[in-house]
């Protein structure tokens, strides 16, 4: 399962080397590489031209041209060792007030969970009576978030490049980053509009740890809004009551990105789970037994995946305990139905 990179923003280049900063902490995440740059060119600079000068000033000109024996040198081999050390601990004091200040989220922060799985990333909202977002994190600009973070299966890392964000997601542990997007979705070079009509900055997540076939394609969209518009937003992306149980399940099926492991057509996908074209009401062959694909095997295969899995297909999909609800499960249900 994994977002659909068409529907990715592209990261907007800021300077020669960063895309634009966009988070209260890009500040101090640019002063720090800033430093390391310029230490580096500077003494790229001190070491390699002095060595191009003593290679064509003092080359040997013939087999008998010996140089004499040096000594050491105790004020140059003090300056040596004392300076660079100087300039290390240096950067290292950059570094660590950075480090600081992106793991200690204010008291204030508004908490969003989010939990990876291959290959999507799900947002929850505690404060919105848990309501989940798959591969989409809405957020108000200007706000403290603090996001708390686990995986369902291996190591993923979350990763903002306009906000400087970066964080492992571990399976059986949580972490956590914070940050403050400051952007103004309403005069921002990059804003745009939603299908709702709210004024809206869209960004990209990548996953930086590499975790399994699929990783390049495990995108999600940041999308920074203002806060009354977010507050609007959570109200009212509930259940819609004009829409069909089959609209809604395949609005999810969308959302959920299961087009990226089950085909609708009869082809399965390679590497991925069965196909779903006429799959409703069809017997289909396990490892010890069969099944019939009916509303409770669909339901326990959403819940435990891995409870009963056709024969010849990998068990690779992740379970959505916590993520869909019964209701929800009945509208997949019955647009799984619609697919002949």
């Amino acid at each position: 399962m994994a977002a659909n990179p068409a529907e990715m923003a592209p990261i907007e280049q800021g300077t020669f080397w960063l895309p634009k900063a966009s988070s209260n902490l890009a500040k101090d995440i640019d002063f720090g590489w800033d430093v390391a740059m310029w230490v580096s060119v500077i003494f790229f600079i001190l070491v390699v031209v002095p060595i191009i000068y003593f290679v064509i000033r003092y080359r040997r000109k013939s087999e008998s041209d010996l140089p004499p024996p040096t000594g050491h040198n105790t004020p140059l081999e003090i300056a040596w060792s004392v300076i660079p050390l100087a300039i290390v601990m240096g950067c290292f004091l950059v570094g660590f007030q950075g480090f600081i200040k992106t793991s200690v989220a204010p008291a204030d922060a508004y908490i969003i969970n989010v939990t990876g799985a291959k290959w999507f990333w799900t947002f929850t909202y505690p404060a919105a009576d848990n309501f989940v977002s798959p591969n989409e994190l809405r957020i108000p600009a200007g706000k403290p978030i603090k996001l708390v973070m686990s995986s369902k299966d291996v190591i993923h890392s979350f990763y903002v490049p306009e906000f400087r964000t970066k964080q492992d997601v571990v399976p059986g542990n949580y972490t956590s980053q914070w940050f403050t997007a400051e952007v103004n979705p309403s005069t921002d070079p990059r804003h745009t509009k939603d299908d709702k009509g709210f004024d809206i900055v869209r960004l990209t997540v990548e996953c930086t740890e590499y975790c399994g076939t699929d990783h390049s394609r495990m995108l999600a969209s940041v999308i920074v809004m203002n806060e009354p518009d977010f507050n609007k937003w959570l109200e009212i992306s509930g259940d819609d009551p004009n829409k069909k149980p089959e609209e809604k399940g395949k609005e999810l099926f969308t959302k959920f990105a299961c087009a990226g492991c089950h085909s609708i057509t009869s082809e399965p996908i390679k590497g991925g789970g069965p196909a779903f074209a006429g799959m409703y009401g069809r017997t289909e062959a396990l490892e010890d037994g069969s099944v019939q694909i009916n509303d409770d095997y669909i339901k326990e295969s959403v819940l435990n995946p891995n409870a009963k899995v056709v024969k010849g297909f990998p068990k690779i999909m992740p379970s959505f305990q916590g993520q869909l609800n019964d209701k929800q499960i009945s509208y997949l249900i019955a647009y799984l139905k619609t697919i002949k």
